[in-house]
């Protein structure tokens, strides 16, 4: 089980690169009017991808722990809640895969803003703030 906390511990520095790399080209290729091309929708997949993977592993790590005995306090759950939430968000540009390249620069960027923002609200619902972790 320790490998497994850690594992989705070192994950989420992956999930922040990932972000922060989709951030700054979809905000470049917004601006500059670029067009959405196969990088793109790669960079939003594996982005969307890899905070599926650590929301997959962290419900692994919630139900194994809690029924080895941790158990489910409210504050697991709420962190659970926010991420699957957080995952659902980093799947929507998928909704706008037939718009204008600006619209669909545009969205996804949001969207990618939105999961990261409620990914820092599920980390903060975490004892002592989740960071320290």
């Amino acid at each position: 089980m320790n490998f497994l906390f850690i594992t989705h511990s070192y994950l989420r520095w992956l999930v922040l690169l990932a972000a922060l790399i989709a951030v700054f080209k979809f905000a470049y290729s917004w601006l500059r009017g670029g067009e959405f091309k196969g990088m793109d929708r790669s960079l939003a997949s594996g982005f969307s991808g890899l905070l599926d993977l650590q929301a997959t592993l962290g419900l692994i790590l919630m139900v194994w722990s809690g029924f080895a005995g941790v158990g489910f306090p409210m504050f697991r759950i709420e962190h659970a809640t926010t991420m699957i939430i957080a995952a659902v968000v980093a799947h929507l540009p998928a909704r706008w895969k037939n718009a204008a390249d600006n619209v669909r620069f545009r969205n996804t960027l949001f969207c990618i803003l939105g999961a990261l923002l409620l990914v820092y609200v599920g980390v903060m619902r975490l004892p002592n703030g989740g960071w320290s972790r």
